[in-house]
């Protein structure tokens, strides 16, 4: 008989499986039927669906069309149903449940507030329905018997000019459910040393934060999101691997800036589906992670945008499974390295992870010893 060491787990194993996010989008991961709800409550009639299936389809088909001006376009639609406190509060909330519901324990959910503004809302304001909303989805999930632990990173946007009043605005909340900062958008054109004085202003708070790099652009987005600004994880990083020479026989020889980026255990947030649909990989199998996985780089899976990709963390599990015959072990090291990345105190992490994700994964593996061993008696 085989052993979890030897087999990949069932589907219904890795959606029981805990698990750890650190790269989730607030406005890429709403239910269709309520953007369509809000929408009709709020009197906004651009949605291009109104049948919350024809929604969702719409969205996945937007962001697989490889039409950047698509892709945008699904954004100013999830974003035009989150300006108001009520509505924020209510996706906020549906967004812990469904990750409950898809065995996630640990996460962090990242926003930009400024884009949150159009209805009269404040900055603050902003940031306090989310929390709001995000502890309202821990109530509910444990109320249905599962258990999980939000967060919240707030998002400056890399064209704006807003960056250092964003940082600003994650510190005054910081011990109010905002665990960190980051910045998103275009890198092209739009690098991270832009924003320098918000870094400059975090470390001075010794506040934790994350930088979009290495997604479209390549290696000087990384480098410069860690050695000018500091950044504590990248967001993607999967270019990384421009980094990396494999040669015809196997043997692998790392640059000077990805032997730094494994040799500092730096977070890289990879979120695999998203990758291929911006063309930072062309299948499941090419994604950089199966060779960052086997050189024992700080590797950690993320969903992006669950709605626009259609995913979850089951599903980007199950992709993996499947294309590299991973274990429950490989499972638990990708989900113990996201959690020693996160942005809540060490004590916090280290109880997580042995007191909730290594006992889940532990219960898993010997779900073998108690199968069916013969015919039952008659």
């Amino acid at each position: 008989m085989t052993t979890p060491a030897e087999t990949p787990p069932a589907p219904e194993q890795i959606l029981r499986a805990p698990k750890v996010l650190l790269h989730d989008h607030l406005d890429g991961g709403l239910r269709p039927a309520t953007i369509v709800e809000i929408a009709d409550a709020q009197g906004y009639d651009a949605l291009p669906q109104t049948d919350p299936e024809r929604l969702g389809h719409w969205f996945r088909e937007s962001a697989d069309s490889g039409s950047l001006v698509r892709y945008l376009e699904t954004f100013s639609h999830t974003t035009a149903v989150m300006q108001t406190a009520d509505a924020l509060v209510r996706v906020a909330a549906e967004c812990v449940e469904d990750l409950a519901a898809d065995g996630v324990v640990y996460a962090e959910i990242r926003y930009a507030p400024e884009q949150h503004l159009t209805a009269g809302l404040s900055l603050d304001e902003v940031v306090e329905a989310v929390n709001e909303g995000l502890r309202l989805g821990e109530r509910r999930a444990a109320e249905a018997g599962r258990r999980i632990r939000a967060g919240a990173l707030l998002t400056a946007m890399r064209h704006a000019a807003r960056s250092l009043e964003i940082a600003e605005l994650a510190n005054r909340h910081r011990d109010l459910g905002v665990v960190g900062f980051d910045i998103a958008g275009a890198e092209a054109g739009f690098p991270p040393t832009r924003h320098l004085d918000a870094f400059e202003y975090l470390k001075r708070e010794n506040n934790h934060f994350t930088i979009h790099a290495g997604e479209a652009f390549g290696l000087p987005s990384i480098w410069q999101a860690l050695q000018w600004c500091g950044a504590d994880r990248l967001g993607h990083g999967v270019r990384i691997i421009d980094d990396i020479q494999v040669a015809d026989d196997g043997s692998v020889k790392l640059g000077r800036l990805a032997g730094y980026v494994r040799d500092k255990r730096v977070p890289l947030e990879l979120c695999p589906t998203s990758n291929l649909q911006t063309g930072a990989a062309d299948s499941y199998a090419e994604h950089p992670i199966g060779l960052l996985r086997r050189l024992r780089f700080r590797a950690t899976v993320n969903t992006d945008n669950r709605l626009m990709s259609g995913t979850s963390m089951t599903a980007e599990f199950t992709h993996l499974v499947r294309t590299f015959r991973y274990t429950l072990d490989d499972l638990q090291w990708f989900t113990v390295n996201a959690m020693k990345s996160a942005f809540i105190p060490f004590d916090e992490r280290l109880a997580m992870i042995n007191d909730v994700i290594k006992p889940g994964y532990a219960a898993l593996r010997s779900e073998w010893l108690f199968g069916q061993r013969g015919p039952l008696p008659s």
